[in-house]
């Protein structure tokens, strides 16, 4: 019964880390389809979404799919996507 926990526990994490991977390029396409249409922001904003952007980027190339959704997450907050 044990074995059959652990098993499945550790299908469930590999599913939710693939799930992560593929999940940021869409949100970077969705930043920069956003950024495409000149929002509205401070340039302190407009370059904090940039950053954020590209660290997501990073981190998603890197491996670290949880950082990445986290910064990816906050652009998406500032650009109200």
């Amino acid at each position: 019964m044990k074995i059959r926990t652990l098993i499945a526990a550790a299908v469930l994490a590999l599913t939710s880390s693939i799930a992560f991977a593929n999940h940021c390029p869409k949100d970077m396409a969705a930043i920069d389809a956003a950024l495409a249409k000149n929002p509205s922001l401070s340039a302190d904003k407009l370059a904090a979404v940039k950053q954020l952007r590209a660290d997501g980027e990073a981190m998603h190339k890197a491996g670290k799919h949880t950082e990445s959704m986290d910064s990816l997450g906050k652009a998406m907050k500032i650009l109200g996507i």
